[in-house]
């Protein structure tokens, strides 16, 4: 078989926090150099509060738009009473992709040992759109799209990724 052409995808980036700005963003700054590094197009990039219904609203808005394949959130996954990104996440989501947390948090162990135990981090797919929610630090950004999400939003990735997936994630 010949070899694959890279697909670019159209990857949206929500920063969940009640006190970054753009210019304190460390880790939504991480992510959109990341995604255009590899190739891939920033759909939008945007910072809300610890608010599950505004959270909700920015990715529902996203989920129901037909450019934005990828949403990557970051921030909120944690167990604080303010921390509220799965809980936001969860009812929009039509499949849990159950894998992503636990491949996130034992690529974390080697990195930070037994506090990965205090991540939330998921990912699942609603109306065709994945979406991948990180925890807020930059390191954790770094090992969610350099251990996963670069390989896995690579259409070039063999054996198999996310990305091939796509035109088969709304069939019924």
């Amino acid at each position: 078989m010949a070899d694959r052409q890279f697909v670019p995808l159209n990857i949206a980036v929500l920063t969940v926090s009640d006190t970054r700005t753009e210019a304190t963003d460390k880790s939504g700054r991480l992510l959109v150099e990341r995604l255009t590094q590899a190739g891939h197009h920033l759909a939008e990039k945007v910072i809300v509060p610890d608010n599950i219904y505004k959270i909700r609203a920015v990715v529902s808005h996203w989920i129901v738009d037909e450019t934005v394949q990828v949403v990557i959130t970051t921030g909120g996954t944690g167990l604080t009473g303010r921390d509220g990104t799965p809980e936001a996440i969860l009812p929009l989501l039509d499949k849990e992709i159950q894998g992503f947390g636990e491949l996130f948090r034992m690529i974390s162990y080697q990195e930070i040992k037994t506090s990965t135990i205090q991540s939330r981090a998921l990912a699942g797919v609603a109306n065709g759109t994945y979406i991948f929610c990180l925890p807020g630090s930059s390191g954790a950004c770094q090992t969610g799209w350099d251990a996963i999400l670069k390989d896995q939003l690579d259409y070039r990735h063999r054996p198999c990724n996310f990305a091939e997936l796509m035109p088969r994630l709304t069939e019924t």
